[in-house]
């Protein structure tokens, strides 16, 4: 089976971009902010085209360094980006999300290229970052609104536990709704891009069991983490809120 892509140019893209006006006009008709959505779609493309440049060097090299500092710079970044909705957030909040993202995230990507996969070219640049994008994006996706409703539940005045309960709930609502709808509602990115080129749809039905297993995991270890540690961080300062 071959399927024969048209190469895009920017002519297409330009296309493809046309209607984000719209969704900005909604933006300012609703939210008089505009220029949000306007603003992260062109750092999309910024960045999309950078990293494409600069994937295109990195996939030539055969560094184990290499791979290993990009994978730092994406657990850095998404740690970051995590804790964007936070209106507070002090160091208890960024040593949970680094930890959450960068263990639940690496325990995940090592269990899929060692168990599942067998791979012995893990250090690859070509094999290890693009599964690598897939588990921190996740991860950082879902302690995101673990983080957020956490924070939110506390203010209300809910203990930990249902605090916990409502935000590990939270974060899982996407990854339930996309186990349960791949495949009636939708095709995810990886599957459809194999068939696209040409891969055997049976074939790439199994790759997109394991990235969809792969998400599920990275997500749930993660928002466990972030949870676990923020509160065992209020439980070593409870001591000191109460002697004061």
């Amino acid at each position: 089976m071959n399927t024969p892509l048209q190469i895009l140019t920017a002519f297409d893209l330009g296309l493809a971009l046309a209607p984000v006006l719209l969704v900005a006009a909604i933006y300012a008709r609703w939210m008089g902010r505009a220029g949000q959505v306007l603003m992260a779609t062109l750092r999309m493309v910024l960045q999309l085209l950078l990293v494409g440049y600069a994937l295109q060097y990195v996939f030539a090299q055969d560094a184990r360094p290499l791979s290993l500092a990009v994978l730092v710079l994406m657990i850095g970044v998404s740690t970051a980006i995590a804790l964007r909705p936070l209106a507070q957030r002090d160091s208890s909040h960024w040593q949970a999300a680094l930890l959450a993202i960068g263990v639940g995230g690496t325990l995940t990507l090592a269990w899929v290229m060692g168990v599942v996969l067998q791979t012995s070219n893990w250090h690859l640049p070509g094999v290890l970052i693009p599964l690598a994008g897939m588990v921190y994006a996740n991860g950082m996706n879902a302690v995101s609104l673990a983080a957020e409703r956490f924070a939110a539940e506390i203010k209300r005045g809910e203990s930990y536990t249902e605090a916990r309960r409502q935000a590990f709930g939270s974060s899982m609502l996407p990854q339930i709704n996309g186990l349960l709808a791949v495949g009636l509602v939708s095709l995810p990115g990886m599957m459809t891009g194999q068939i696209l080129s040409g891969v055997s749809p049976l074939i790439a039905v199994r790759y997109q069991i394991v990235v969809m297993c792969m998400v599920l995991y990275s997500a749930a270890i993660g928002a466990a983490l972030y949870l676990w540690w923020m509160g065992r961080s209020a439980e070593q300062r409870r001591p000191t809120a109460d002697a004061t």
